[in-house]
């Protein structure tokens, strides 16, 4: 069945997000309705996009989002990765402005019927739930790279990167009750990472050329890619990838060195709650990824 899709990513950062919209081009089960960026340069972050998408023969709409966190100062101002934009054919001009209200009548034509993917810190998201709080109940589905749901260690949980670049976002987008809220967090998705030597050798298809070319600004600063986002995407198409549990998630917003994490508790049957992956079958998932993008 055709999965109906909206992305909201921070493409330009980390290099997951790219590595996912290849994935979901590349998906043939996934009807990408739309892609909005947020975080610092959204409009090189659209660009970016742009590339990916051409390269893959593929016409989406692509709206910049609001680039500032809602209180907190803002911690992602560049994307880093757009300095390889040279190299691809892109878009230079979008709507301005637009992308929540993009967000909004999409969601609104298609009730019932849109699952909404966000991989990066959720302001667009929580603008849109604030905007207008019927949304969350006419998605199919929300699922979200965010949060960290595992054990403490040594008395310290981690702190993950979407969810505190805007954590009150990030609480106002929990509140919401869509039918299906799903989070991956961090201390699953860093169970599937793959070194540069491994990346330059299975990335071949012409999508993920682009993406290596991109990776490789990544790659001078790191010697590994963590596929956090493309791990959240497959799991919309392919539910064995990871098990998840039932139960509610909560967000620090009182103590000033802890805001956004993330807190977790089991809840089974809960109503309107949230579903959190607890285990990834990592060479699966890999299986999964590499094979949709063979087009197999």
């Amino acid at each position: 069945m055709t999965v109906k899709l909206l992305l909201d990513t921070d493409i330009g950062s980390d290099i997951d997000d790219a590595v996912c919209l290849a994935y979901l081009l590349a998906q043939p089960q996934c009807e990408l309705l739309g892609i909005t960026t947020v975080s610092g340069e959204a409009d090189k972050r659209a660009m970016m996009a742009s590339a990916i998408c051409k390269v893959a023969g593929k016409e989406v709409p692509i709206f910049p989002g609001v680039e500032h966190p809602l209180i907190v100062p803002i911690r992602q101002a560049v994307a880093q990765q757009a300095v390889a934009l040279p190299h691809w054919e892109h878009e230079r001009h979008f709507p301005r402005g637009e992308a929540v209200n993009f967000l909004r009548e999409t969601i609104r034509k298609n009730p019932g019927e849109i699952t909404l993917l966000a991989i990066g810190p959720l302001t667009n998201l929580a603008l849109l739930f604030t905007l207008d709080p019927e949304i969350p109940r006419l998605l199919m589905s929300l699922v979200m790279m965010c949060g960290f749901f595992g054990e403490a260690v040594n008395g310290y949980r981690q702190l993950e990167w979407n969810a505190l670049l805007d954590p009150h976002a990030t609480e106002i987008v929990y509140r919401s009750r869509p039918p299906l809220h799903r989070s991956v967090g961090i201390e699953i998705t860093s169970q599937v990472r793959m070194i540069a030597t491994e990346v330059r050798e299975r990335f071949t298809t012409p999508v993920l050329r682009t993406v290596q070319d991109f990776a490789e600004v990544w790659f001078q600063s790191s010697p590994v890619i963590t596929f956090h986002d493309p791990l959240a995407a497959a799991t919309i198409f392919d539910d064995s990838i990871c098990a998840f549990a039932q139960g509610k998630v909560s967000v620090e917003l009182t103590e000033p060195a802890q805001l956004g994490e993330t807190y977790w508790r089991t809840e089974q049957g809960s109503n309107g709650g949230h579903e959190v992956a607890v285990t990834v079958d990592a060479p699966r998932f890999f299986d999964h990824y590499f094979g949709t993008l063979a087009g197999k």
